[in-house]
């Protein structure tokens, strides 16, 4: 293949002819929150497109977001203006496919891709719907460079003839069909070659050529058969600089086991010095893979991407704004805004000139897609002033006053001059801000655009004051401690945590804590904000942890101290048993995931040496279980004195509609207020000090506190009666009568509004968290995320049974579609069980789930699943009972227990798709068939748990849209769905 020939002095030529097809103006059609998860809270310019000013430095591409296919239509109408189109699988008015067929119709030259957000709904996808005019499809994984890798895999296909043919670009062909494969490959090696590239720039290197070189990296062909990669290959034979292929992928139409081994082969016999990486599921596939001359990577393996990183180094061997003067020589450096404007103040006024003259302060910002800030600096030079210094005050106040405008809708760098005790959201490091902190970022967006406290008489609204280190921080300390490998592998969660906590904190981040900690002196949540946290299809509810520190005594260093340790042991507990249980039970790997960690004012009051809120809650914009009048789509809360934790860990807590306050069933009668009512309230010690959790305190000592004064009521023994209030004698019950009843608060109110804003927002059913000062008339805004929910995609009939058939029936069950795969029963039986044990029945359920490994059960217990008031079900975590493919919760004998919606432990299961069935004793028509499952025959039992095993199967019908499901015995005649 023919080149044109580099001559000496025609780089900056060379430089403008490379990469001719740019990506300028990408079009996203996805809903508000899709769009502001890719953007990452407003950091786009910052975070994901700052890797494309990494790789090109010259330019980075503009994002517009509209949500409906027919938006996008209309823009793509508009002529040359966007480059391609990303779109999400399902919109509000058409589907992805439909949406790039009509693209295609109106403008064949805009490259549409399709960004799924879960791989079911992908596979389903695909068989469904035709791709003709889809240009590839990518799964989101967490990992929001899969926009770098989108757009430079649309550009390095446009680019690489040019390219190639001009300067002689390398070339990396991989070859993968996997879509979830590729989606995690790609923005790994595009990042590698983002160092790759680094490196080849010396300190001495002026603009132009450092120019020139980023837009020199290598090429990423993807290729998904056969076929296309050796027609890639053999055309751009004499630039490839490796392959990495699948082994396994179509080869002549059909899928080929050994099509990789095949394909490397064929390179090594014919081009030995081409580096050629397999991968593989299949261990055994690393005999053929040094037979033919290959590396060799398993595809299940903890450090997959680490270990492609490392093959990348070894086998296939940008950045900051540089200040020159008049000669080209560097006199500083700015990595950001603020460092640029404060650069820019005492820097030379020679070197402003310079500058100023060649517009590279609008070109540097246009990399960082600062689109405002370049337009306004353009057209300014320096003869429209008086002097450099004129142009350098300019530059400064333009600088200053766009950073000021533009902090009120992201997330700012931290500043220790610029950060604000009362309402201040700033973060520390780069890379993501984790699901957490970007649900409360996007918060932050949605309430400076509405006013949710309209006509409520004084309420406020906020977002507690945090600083959040982002995940480039939880890098550097893993990967500098070479903690990595030993806790991915390590399965003793204390050992993790000496080690972590024995680990050295990265100097800079330390030093910058220490100054935020000299301007605060409240108590400090320290909560996880792990990349994978709060997505849409993947809660991780509950999964990692959060700790509490005091801030109160000892000297700044002793604090600092305390909150590192707590900062360390939320990193430690992304490496725990249980996290890697959950993990294990989703598409995502441990190496993918990330931990952020949200450093947040507590919010509450000291009383004493104990720290609280008023009180706390969950509202959920989706009611699972609905009574008359309330229906699904007016929402669920659930709230509790004290800090939180009663509510998401399924303890006692009052739950109520926020469009119909006064409806309380499980306060029905005066038993139930007496059952159901909570007995002890979470709060921070004070007194201790050190990294914590919440510590349990009686109902007494609230009131000596002064805190039951807004919230109880009072029961009287002699007229069986509960009164408002607590001025007379009696047992006092949690109520929220003077909040729900004589409006004290106007909770449900606020609930309603910010439910349907949070619902908007994210296109999706929400959940949120919350905490309440009533002195301060504050509602304390704590968390967003997206709430699990199945869509059923065919209405299952269930027909009529008898009852002498069915294990069990109910009118509330989650879940869609017919299961007839489970052979096994756990049954924790109503009449045998001793609430006194329910600690030693969660641990007796963890060991039978541990013996059937994996293999799927039915689940049928008594109480609330996962509750952590033990008395009021079975306090089993997730990991412990994972293997149940359905769950059935029924109510003791003796008084009804609401259902488990709100808390963690439901969240997450609701989330794999598990089966769910709530019996209610009370009605008739629901059942659990006690006696006929305590009849049967145990393989092995305990003081409170039996395994049974059949020898048919036992088939489980769902209706998701009805909410109704059965559970039929072993043999009993089920009639088979239509072919």
């Amino acid at each position: 293949m023919s080149r044109a020939v580099t001559v000496p002095g025609s780089k900056l030529q060379d430089f403008h002819q490379l990469m001719r097809y740019r990506i300028m103006d990408i079009l996203l059609v996805a809903s508000p929150y899709d769009s502001f998860l890719l953007e990452e809270a407003g950091q786009i310019g910052e975070r994901v497109v700052g890797e494309f000013r990494n790789l090109d430095l010259h330019y980075g591409p503009g994002l517009t977001t509209v949500s409906t296919g027919e938006e996008a239509l209309e823009l793509v109408r508009e002529p040359s203006r966007f480059n391609i189109v990303i779109s999400g699988l399902l919109l509000a008015d058409m589907n992805g496919a439909e949406l790039a067929r009509r693209v295609e119709e109106v403008n064949p030259d805009i490259p549409v891709v399709l960004l799924a957000f879960d791989a079911k709904q992908m596979k389903l996808f695909e068989r469904r719907y035709d791709l003709a005019a889809v240009e590839r499809m990518f799964l989101w994984q967490g990992d929001a460079r899969i926009l770098l890798a989108i757009v430079k895999y649309a550009e390095d296909r446009r680019n690489v003839i040019q390219d190639t043919q001009s300067m002689g670009v390398q070339v990396i062909v991989l070859i993968e069909d996997n879509v979830r494969y590729y989606s995690s490959f790609l923005p790994a090696i595009y990042t590698e070659l983002l160092h790759h590239s680094r490196r080849l720039v010396s300190d001495g290197a002026n603009v132009s050529d450092k120019i020139m070189r980023m837009r020199a990296r290598p090429k990423i062909l993807l290729c998904s058969s056969y076929e296309e990669a050796w027609e890639a290959f053999t055309r751009f034979q004499d630039d490839v600089l490796g392959v990495i292929s699948d082994i396994e992928f179509p080869q002549e139409g059909k899928l080929s086991a050994s099509a990789g081994l095949e394909f490397a082969r064929t390179v090594r016999e014919s081009w030995p010095d081409v580096p050629v990486l397999l991968q593989s599921s299949n261990p055994d596939h690393w005999v053929g893979a040094y037979d033919v001359g290959a590396s060799f990577l398993l595809k299940g393996s903890p450090t997959l991407l680490a270990d492609l990183r490392r093959f990348m180094i070894d086998y296939l061997g940008f950045g900051d704004f540089v200040f020159r003067g008049p000669d080209g020589a560097p006199v500083g450096r700015a990595r950001d805004l603020k460092t640029l404007e404060e650069m820019i103040a005492t820097v030379p006024a020679s070197t402003i000139n310079f500058h100023a003259e060649r517009n590279h302060f609008s070109s540097w910002l246009k990399a960082r897609t600062e689109f405002a800030l370049a337009d306004e600096l353009r057209p300014r030079k320096p003869t429209d002033f008086t002097d450099a210094e004129g142009v350098r005050r300019w530059l400064i106040d333009s600088i200053s006053s766009y950073r000021l405008a533009r902090s009120l809708s992201v997330v700012a760098d931290y500043s220790a001059d610029g950060f604000d005790p009362r309402h201040g959201f700033q973060r520390i490091g780069g890379g993501s801000l984790g699901g957490k902190a970007r649900g409360l970022a996007f918060m932050r967006t949605l309430l400076g655009r509405q006013d949710v406290t309209e006509g409520l008489g004084g309420v406020v609204v906020s977002v507690p004051s945090a600083v959040i280190l982002a995940t480039d921080v939880f890098d550097r300390f893993v990967e500098d401690n070479d903690l990595r490998d030993f806790a991915i592998h390590s399965a003793d969660d204390a050992d993790i945590e000496r080690q972590f906590l024995a680990a050295r904190f990265p100097t800079d981040v330390r030093e910058d804590l220490a100054t935020m900690l000299a301007q605060v002196s409240y108590p400090l949540a320290v909560r996880s904000s792990s990349l994978l946290e709060d997505s849409q299809h993947q809660p991780f509810a509950g999964i990692y942890q959060t700790y509490m520190v005091s801030n109160r005594e000892g000297t700044l260093e002793e604090r600092l101290d305390k909150l590192i340790q707590a900062i360390v042991r939320v990193y430690a507990s992304m490496f725990s048993r249980s996290a890697k249980d959950y993990l294990r039970a989703t598409p995502y790997r441990l190496e993918e995931e990330k931990m952020a960690v949200l450093v947040q004012r507590l919010v509450g009051t000291a009383h004493g040496d104990r720290f609280y809120p008023d009180f706390a809650g969950v509202a959920r914009s989706h009611n699972f279980y609905p009574s008359h009048p309330v229906t699904t789509d007016d929402g669920i809360a659930a709230v509790a004195l004290g800090l939180g934790r009663s509510v998401v860990d399924g303890g006692a807590c009052l739950r109520f509609c926020p469009r119909f306050p006064q409806h309380l069933p499980q306060f029905s009668t005066v038993a139930d207020v007496l059952a159901n009512s909570q007995r002890q309230f979470w709060a921070l010690d004070l007194a201790r000090g050190a990294a914590q959790r919440e510590t349990q305190f009686e109902l007494s000592v609230a009131e000596e506190d002064g805190a039951l004064d807004a919230l109880a009521s009072t029961y009287s023994r002699e007229n069986d009666a509960i009164y408002d209030g607590i001025s007379r004698a009696g047992v006092r019950v949690v109520t929220f009568a003077s909040v729900l009843k004589y409006d004290l608060f106007p909770l449900p109110t606020l609930l309603d509004r910010l439910l349907a804003i949070g619902r908007w927002g994210m296109g999706t059913a929400v959940e949120i968290e919350f905490a309440v000062d009533l002195k301060k008339r504050e509602l304390a805004f704590l968390q967003l995320r997206p709430l699990a929910l199945s869509q059923e995609s065919e209405e299952l009939i269930i027909e009529a049974v008898e009852p002498e058939l069915m294990i069990c029936c109910s009118s509330n069950v989650l879940g869609n579609g017919r299961m007839d795969d489970i052979y096994d029963v756990i049954v924790v039986d109503q009449h045998v069980f001793d609430r006194a044990a329910s600690r030693a029945t969660a641990a007796e359920l963890a060991i039978f789930n541990a013996e059937l490994e994996g293999r799927p059960y039915l689940l049928v217990g008594v109480g609330r699943w996962g509750s952590s008031d033990p008395w009021l079900g079975i306090p089993v975590s997730w990991d412990q009972i994972s293997g149940a493919r359905v769950i059935v919760e029924a109510g003791f004998a003796d008084f009804k227990v609401t259902p488990s919606q709100g808390t963690h432990f439901f969240q997450n299961l609701t989330s794999f798709n598990v089966g769910y069935f709530t019996v209610d004793q009370d009605n008739e028509e629901e059942l659990v068939d006690w006696t006929w499952l305590a009849s049967q025959p145990a393989v092995r039992q305990t003081a409170s748990v039996r395994h049974l095993r059949f020898s048919e199967p036992i088939v489980v019908k769902m209706n998701g849209k009805k909410n109704l499901g059965v559970i039929y015995k072993p043999g009993a005649p089920v009639r088979k769905p239509a072919s």
